[in-house]
Parts: C-alpha cells; sequence; structure tokens
C-alpha cells in the first residue's frame, strides 16, 4: 500500500476524507485541541478544522498498535512507534518511575511521518553515489528532509546489482515491516535486522550473514561510532545517515566532530530543501 494510503487509514474516517486531498504531505501533526495540520515543502497547512480529540489520538494508537499499546512500549519510552513503514512521534506527559521512563500518562500530540517515493534528483543522486561502484557513504540532511529515501535507494540499486547487503533497521523504517513482510523493495540480496542497536545488530550481521554492504539510519550515539569503525575496520562498505545542515554543522558537534575525524567514510552526499524543493550534493572525503 503506498504510505501515504496506509497514512490516511490511520486516520478517523472525518479526518482520513479532508487529509485525502493532501496526496503530497511528508508529515501529520495531530495536537490536542488544535487543528490537524500537513508539512509540505517545509510548511505547515490545516487540512481539517476538526480540533483533535484525545479520542481522535487513542484511534490512531490503538489501530497502529493492534490495539495493543502495552507490547509497543519499548518503542513507545523511545518517543515513536513504527506502522507498515511509517514512523509515528509521540508527545505528551511521560510516566516516571525510578529515574527511568514506562510510558505516557498522557498523549498530547502524535507526528506521523510519510515516506516518500525517491524523486527522479534523489534517483540521480543515487545513481551519482554508485558511479565508481559502491564506497562509504555518509548522507547528511536536517530531520524529515530525506535521508532515509536516499539510503534505501541506495540499498535496493546495490542489492539489484548482486551485491549482499546487511540492513540495520532499528526503527522499523527502512523496510517497514508488517507481519513478516516488507513494505519497501530493498533488492533481492538484501537481509533486514529489524529492532536491534546498531552495535549489536552491526556484530550480528558480519558474524553470520557475510555482507559486502551493511546500511543503517541515524547515526546518533558514541555506540553507533563504534558500529561504523567495525564495520569498515572488517573492509565492509557502509552507507549510513546523519542529522545535520553542512558540514560545518557538524563539525561543531562532538559527536559528528569524531565520526568526520575516524576517516571512515569516502563519499558525503548534504540534502538540502529550499522553496520546497529538494537538492543533493556529493562530496569526496
Amino acid at each position: 500500500m503506498d504510505p501515504f494510503d496506509t497514512a490516511c487509514t490511520l486516520m478517523p474516517d472525518e479526518l482520513a476524507n479532508a487529509l485525502s486531498l493532501y496526496r503530497d504531505a511528508e508529515e501529520l501533526r495531530l495536537r490536542l485541541g488544535q487543528h490537524p495540520t500537513v508539512l509540505i515543502g517545509g510548511r505547515e497547512i490545516a487540512f481539517s478544522s476538526i480540533p483533535i480529540t484525545p479520542e481522535h489520538l487513542s484511534r490512531i494508537l490503538e489501530v497502529a498498535t493492534g490495539a495493543s499499546l502495552h507490547a509497543s512500549t519499548a518503542s513507545m519510552v523511545n518517543g515513536f512507534i513504527p506502522y507498515r513503514g511509517l514512523r509515528i512521534g509521540i508527545c505528551g506527559e511521560a510516566s516516571i518511575s525510578g529515574g527511568r521512563m514506562l510510558g505516557f500518562r498522557q498523549i498530547r500530540s502524535l507526528a506521523v511521518r510519510i515516506p516518500r517515493q525517491c524523486s527522479p534528483s534523489c534517483l540521480d543522486a543515487a545513481r551519482a553515489c554508485l558511479a565508481d561502484g559502491p564506497q562509504n557513504t555518509l548522507i547528511v540532511a536536517p530531520p524529515g528532509v530525506g535521508k532515509t529515501s536516499l539510503l534505501r535507494e541506495l540499498v535496493q540499486m546495490t542489492s539489484e546489482s548482486g551485491r549482499r547487503v546487511g540492513v540495520i533497521d532499528e526503527r522499523d523504517e527502512l523496510s517497514g515491516s508488517q507481519a513478516g513482510a516488507a513494505a519497501y523493495d530493498l533488492g533481492p540480496c538484501s537481509d533486514v535486522l529489524i529492532g536491534l542497536d546498531k552495535l549489536t545488530a552491526a556484530m550480528m550481521l558480519l558474524r553470520g550473514m557475510n555482507p559486502e554492504i551493511i546500511a543503517m539510519d541515524e547515526i546518533t550515539a558514541s555506540d553507533d561510532l563504534d558500529a561504523v569503525q567495525n564495520i569498515t575496520g572488517c573492509g565492509v562498505i557502509l552507507y549510513a545517515t546523519a542529522h545535520g545542515r553542512s558540514r560545518e554543522d557538524m563539525v561543531r558537534r562532538t559527536l559528528y566532530r569524531e565520526l568526520l575525524r575516524r576517516e571512515c567514510f569516502q563519499l558525503m552526499v548534504m540534502i538540502s530543501i529550499r522553496e520546497g524543493r529538494r537538492s543533493y550534493s556529493l562530496e569526496r572525503l
């Protein structure tokens, strides 16, 4: 099912009907007591005049979790729930015990991120990355600008060329698994590990699956740097993404400054968006 149509199935009928007119939506925002909005080209636009109620939010979460919020607690404490390739971000009043977050006492807002098909410019960027064969490639962009879409396209193209790709899908966004089936085509030679941290998953793939390439989304923690080092140190090619607006922006932050210092990547792709249009800039490292 198309990701936008999947997002519509989460909505109560009165919201789904209004949402159907905004197929370009990249994200939905549902805030308690406010009109629901869509994010298009970096701008929020109200798509209905119906204020969001607790019942609306409960219904969306009930569908997303298969009527089992308890089973999704481990994901919710990280601030999101995966659903058929969508990521549903959650905000509200946290429940804390012994200094640990247990869940939410009350949900106040949801953000439903809708993956988009790779645009012609995204496809061109993927082909440019692979022009000289697979290389250690770091994709850098602000949140919601298209890092995961480009990473997914790189994985699919590489896999279709007959190269073995191990995919670390920590948040179940790259494959969008549902009942054992992937929502997104990652190619015929891809093996996917879902729900594990990057360091653990990297070691499992290296020991057990003999990958030629490993792909992972969103380097955000020091353990992720160790995963990067382990993968590239074994001679396996790595595709990865990171949050940032420019190389200078990354150098200002300790984690990414260290990532660049280790010189694990040969190619960096910067994605930016202006007036609703994305541009891709490739830099040899």
